[in-house]
């Protein structure tokens, strides 16, 4: 029987080494995300003719995000640790919830689409694309700082008589070391949510009704980290399912309803708008 191939996490770097400044590549990958989202946000609300802070809507996301990220960890994920740490673990490098991060981030984008008149569900449509794209941006620093988000150790896998030997790799050097080949987790959610990001782009583009956009990234992203946790470390919670599966399945849900909310609305006439969006003050 052969081993799996594994490479040994040499190429992981959870720092840059610039003189005596060290930068984390989590946040040098953190901050790219946010960059891209603000292109992708921007190019977004020119294609509907819309007049709108870009910079500001997805910096105020962003924030909103990390801090609803790390307190979704700590008080969900994993509790444990604040019991331990105390306040002192708000400030590590690892430990984030994604679904914390798409909570408080939906929360801050109907803030800011309300502030601008273009209606928070209008402005989360205009926005998937991009949160989505971000996403895949934001776990390729989890892969380069191997922070801990790995999958679970690499077995083989029996199917129809024949045995295959996932691709694995160990990440020794990582924020979190792991001395055993596990599934690079990271680099399959890059995959999917750039996969994504790209179909809600093109459907954006299309004839759709307020909110469709929305729910289908609710649907697709929700279902990917469904999919995904099956082989992640994450502990099960609750019928075999870990925290994160079961809030991927209130989310597979509320995206459903809201698609069959919107199939029910009239589809927006591409570049029109109901009313003018009002200048900054």
């Amino acid at each position: 029987m052969q081993s799996p191939r594994v490479y040994t996490g040499r190429d992981v770097y959870p720092f840059l080494h610039i003189g005596s400044y060290n930068q984390p590549t989590y946040g040098l990958m953190l901050a790219l995300a946010v960059m891209t989202a603000v292109f992708v946000l921007d190019r977004a609300l020119k294609r509907a003719h819309l007049t709108a802070d870009a910079v500001g809507m997805v910096a105020f996301a962003a924030v909103s995000g990390v801090v609803g990220s790390k307190l979704w960890y700590l008080i969900l994920d994993s509790p444990g640790d604040f019991r331990v740490q105390g306040w002192s673990a708000l400030w590590q490098r690892d430990g984030f919830s994604w679904f914390g991060a798409l909570f408080f981030g939906i929360g801050a984008l109907v803030l800011q689409g309300r502030r601008a008149k273009i209606g928070g569900l209008r402005t989360l449509d205009l926005a998937s694309p991009a949160a989505a794209i971000g996403q895949g941006i934001g776990r390729i620093g989890c892969f380069l700082s191997g922070d801990g988000c790995y999958g679970i150790a690499i077995k083989p896998v029996h199917l129809f008589g024949i045995t295959f030997h996932p691709w694995g790799m160990a990440f020794p050097h990582g924020v979190v070391p792991v001395f055993v080949p596990v599934y690079p987790t990271p680099l399959y959610e890059t995959t999917l949510y750039w996969t994504i990001g790209a179909w809600l782009w093109w459907r954006l583009g299309k004839p759709h009704a307020t909110g469709a956009i929305m729910g289908q990234y609710l649907v697709l992203a929700g279902t990917a980290r469904f999919l995904v946790e099956f082989i992640r470390r994450n502990p099960k919670v609750l019928w075999g399912l870990t925290n994160e599966q079961l809030t991927c399945a209130g989310a597979v849900v509320v995206g459903v309803a809201l698609l069959w909310w919107a199939a029910r609305r009239p589809a927006l006439k591409l570049g029109k708008v109901s009313k003018p969006v009002a200048k900054p003050a």
